[in-house]
Formats: structure tokens, sequence, C-alpha cells
């Protein structure tokens, strides 16, 4: 019986990955975030059920980005929203590890969540200068409208991820399951944006110069994003 008494349990005492999650869920930068979210979500509902109808006419058709930015009251709640909606994508991001370098894999929840919360700021930043460098000096309404279609597909992205994390984690699928597929959802929503934003941009730019803000608006930000997940 000593030899039981001075052995060491090797094995984890909870299922694989439950522990983690329990400590994250318990963290103080999560905590912050699901009840700010929760408040601000609660204040901003009204808006947020008066744009789905311009959401939805933004999916189905590039001149639904046309409709939403022609009224000031409804593109005014729609950046509201999308701002508010970071709030969940960074907690998709953490409890999904949507956005895991290695640098990020041993570090505290509360210094995990603090450096995604940064990354994804230097990667707003970043798209923000490129806008504001490339921002033709006469007839930019176009320009204007695909760039701020990006925040109109944002909120339909998290609410898609939100549901299909929600549903997933309700019928007990694996997180890699769930990571994988919520991968899937926003390779799908971003494809859909760079062919509205290319719809909305023909209407004044030639098929080379769309190409050609695509690129530096679009696809380079979200290049350096992923590359900073793989590379680092």
């Amino acid at each position: 019986m000593d030899a039981f008494r001075l052995g060491e349990l090797l094995l984890r005492t909870v299922p694989g990955g439950a522990g983690e999650v329990s400590a994250q869920g318990m963290s103080l930068s999560v905590s912050i975030l699901v009840v700010l979210f929760v408040v601000l979500m609660m204040v901003l509902l009204r808006s947020f059920m008066h744009l789905i109808p311009f959401i939805a006419d933004s999916f189905l058709r590039a001149r639904g980005s046309v409709a939403l930015e022609s009224s000031v009251r409804v593109s005014s709640d729609r950046d509201m929203v999308a701002l508010v909606m970071l709030l969940p994508m960074l907690l998709l991001a953490f409890r999904y590890r949507l956005y895991n370098p290695s640098f990020l894999a041993d570090a505290a929840p509360d210094i995990r969540m603090g450096l995604i919360a940064a990354v994804f700021a230097g990667y707003l930043l970043l798209r923000l200068f490129m806008y504001a460098v490339l921002k033709p000096r006469r007839r930019y309404e176009q320009f204007q409208v695909a760039h701020h279609a990006t925040y109109t597909f944002f909120i339909l992205m998290v609410i898609l991820l939100l549901l299909t994390a929600g549903i997933m984690y309700i019928f007990r699928a694996s997180d890699d399951t769930i990571r994988l597929i919520l991968y899937a959802e926003t390779a799908f929503v971003y494809l859909l944006l760079l062919f509205r934003r290319a719809q909305i941009l023909s209407l004044s730019c030639n098929h080379l110069r769309t190409f050609l803000y695509l690129c530096w608006l679009e696809i380079l930000p979200t290049a350096a994003l992923v590359l900073s997940a793989v590379l680092l």
C-alpha cells in the first residue's frame, strides 16, 4: 500500500481540455467582456433589430449596401453595432483559439486575451491606414460605400459564428470541430464581402482599379493577420 501512496498521479484529473476551458471562463478579462457585451446589446437592441433587413439586403445584393449608406441614421446604427460586435468576436477567438500563434500557446488567459485584442486593433488600424492612403480625392462615394460594407458583413459574420458555436456547443461538438466550421464560415463571409465590394467599386472604377483596391484594402491586411498567426 505504501507504494500506491507514494506514487505520483500523472494523468489529468478532468477530461481533456475541460480544465483549460474552465480556467479561461473564470478569467477577469472574459467576464468583463461578456458583461460589457450583454449590457451594450441591451442598449442597442432596437437599433440592431432595425438593422436586420438592411444587413439581409446587403447580403443578397450589392445595392443593398448603397441603400444602407444612404440613410445617415441606419449607417450610424450599423457602425455602433459593428463596434460592439468586436467583443463577441474577441471572445470567440479566445475561446476556440481562432487566432492561435505559438507565442500565445502558453500565455495566461488574461494576457492571451489582451494580446489577441492588441493584434485585432493593429489589424483594424492597418485597414484604416490603407483606406486613408488610397481614398480618391474626387468621386469617392462608391469607394466609401465599399469600405463601410465591411462593417455590415462583419456584423453578419459574428451573428453567424455565434449561432453556430452555440448550436454546436449544445450538441457537444469538440472544440476542433467547432473551430474548423467557424473558419469555414469566416472564409465564406469574407469571400462574399470581396465579391460585393468588387461589385460596388465597379460602379465607378474599371476592373484593374477594382482589383488593385481589393488587394491593398482587403487582401493585404488580412494576409498580414493570417501570416502573423502562422509564422509567429
